[in-house]
């Protein structure tokens, strides 16, 4: 196929057996995704001063979010890619993956670098890292946010998921750069070794953190007020973000953001203050007449629902309503789990769709039920949010999980166009914000 497209050559691994027309050039390498890596870093030769990667199963998209957003207000250039595109680049050139192939994403750091900036923030998820797209990447610093069940339909194990992870860190990351851990963490014990086996410049962050402490949090309207201990030294703040665990992303961003040596810890610390929210991260995106909040969140995998949930509590004086569905043809050991999770943590539950694509929706929303047997099931996600926003009264506040900034719904092979935003606008009359 890639020779009838046109291909002047074939990369191939030592061992792979295929048919090519006689003198067309092959090139056996022992691993094809790494030299096809570095191939594209030196075809475009070209990349930012300072590059970050931040992995960990929750969390990458706020933390690229928020370091792009530091280097911005101390007046540094910054751009970042992952799962919401390419942000930072001027022209249209959006690549929607969390990581994307090395071709493209050599091609955007070598676009970035021809436009003047040299500080981008990448999301590297376990796909990307156990396929080697990064492996031709100049990295100056890497972060880990989180580690729960997630993508146990692609990782053959919970250690081969985290093993792909620690790839970032054991291979990738160069001697002398900077990983940044969040202590509070799964797993931060295991990359902490890694990271100092490798010989990285560690710098451990969040609750228990040596070098940018979470002393405590206070959850007020619209806002978090946090106590810190940068380096030692007590700091408060308050962070224009809702949920504690923004907190902990928002450290660990500043933390990630002086990788390159031009900007300090404090005045890093000091730019959270102005801070944005990702898109359809824990996102307040409309209120009722009476007061009622919806928040949309990307929220997908247990832990991750589970804590959306617990960080909403404090702004709720009366009920919390989740409405969530969880994916087809991904690891479906997780669905009953997502349904306890939303059990313990709100106190109506409804269970509707979410990219179903090739299985029977109503098998996974009764998968999800066995967690959460008195929930009410909406298969139709238009019905269920509209249901959801019915039932809030003063005080409530309605969490709309899984999708976040996603604008499709994906049924069988086909995506149909759907975005929970549009849909809490269109419910509330179109008074929704965005």
């Amino acid at each position: 196929a890639a020779i009838r497209a046109g291909a002047s050559a074939v990369l191939a691994a030592e061992d792979a057996a295929f048919e090519v027309p006689q003198g067309y050039p092959v090139v056996r390498v022992a691993d094809p995704r790494r030299a096809l890596a570095r191939i594209a870093a030196a075809f475009y030769q070209r990349q930012p001063e300072v590059v970050v990667a931040v992995t960990g199963t929750n969390g990458k998209t706020s933390v690229a979010s928020f370091t792009e957003q530091i280097w911005r207000h101390l007046g540094l250039r910054s751009g970042s890619m992952g799962t919401l595109g390419v942000s930072g680049l001027e022209g249209d050139d959006q690549v929607a993956l969390t990581s994307p192939d090395p071709i493209t994403l050599h091609r955007v750091l070598c676009a970035f670098e021809g436009q003047g900036v040299q500080h981008v923030a990448l999301e590297a998820s376990s796909h990307g890292l156990a396929q080697k797209r990064l492996d031709g990447v100049r990295l100056a610093g890497g972060a880990f946010t989180s580690f729960s069940r997630d993508h146990l339909d692609y990782h053959a194990s919970f250690e081969d998921y985290l093993d792909a992870k620690l790839r970032l860190f054991r291979e990738i990351l160069p001697e002398g750069a900077c990983a940044v851990i969040n202590a509070a963490s799964e797993a931060s014990d295991r990359v902490l070794r890694a990271a100092r086996a490798a010989k990285l410049q560690v710098m451990s962050v969040g609750r228990g953190g040596a070098h940018l402490e979470l002393i405590g949090i206070r959850p007020q309207a619209g806002h978090i007020e946090i106590e810190l201990a940068v380096s030692g030294r007590p700091r408060q703040l308050r962070i224009p973000l809702v949920g504690a665990f923004q907190a902990e992303n928002a450290l660990v961003a500043a933390a990630l953001s002086t990788s390159g040596g031009d900007c300090s810890l404090d005045d890093a610390v000091g730019a959270l203050e102005h801070l944005k929210g990702a898109c359809g991260r824990l996102e307040l995106v409309g209120a009722t007449a009476a007061g009622a909040r919806v928040f949309v969140d990307y929220a997908h995998t247990p832990d991750a629902l589970s804590v959306a949930l617990s960080a909403l509590r404090p702004h709720a004086t009366g009920r919390i309503i989740v409405v969530f569905g969880a994916g087809g043809d991904r690891d479906p050991g997780k669905r009953t789990l997502m349904g306890a999770a939303a059990g313990a943590g709100a106190d109506e539950v409804i269970v509707t769709d979410d990219n179903p694509r090739g299985e029977d929706a109503g098998e996974i929303r009764r998968a999800i039920l066995e967690g959460v047997p008195g929930a009410s099931e909406i298969g139709d996600r238009r019905a269920a949010i509209i249901e959801g926003i019915a039932r809030l009264e003063s005080g409530d506040l309605l969490l709309i999980a899984g999708k976040g900034h996603e604008r499709g719904q994906i049924v069988g092979d086909r995506v149909i166009p759907f975005s929970d935003h549009q849909e809490v606008a269109r419910a509330l009359g179109g008074e929704a914000a965005h």
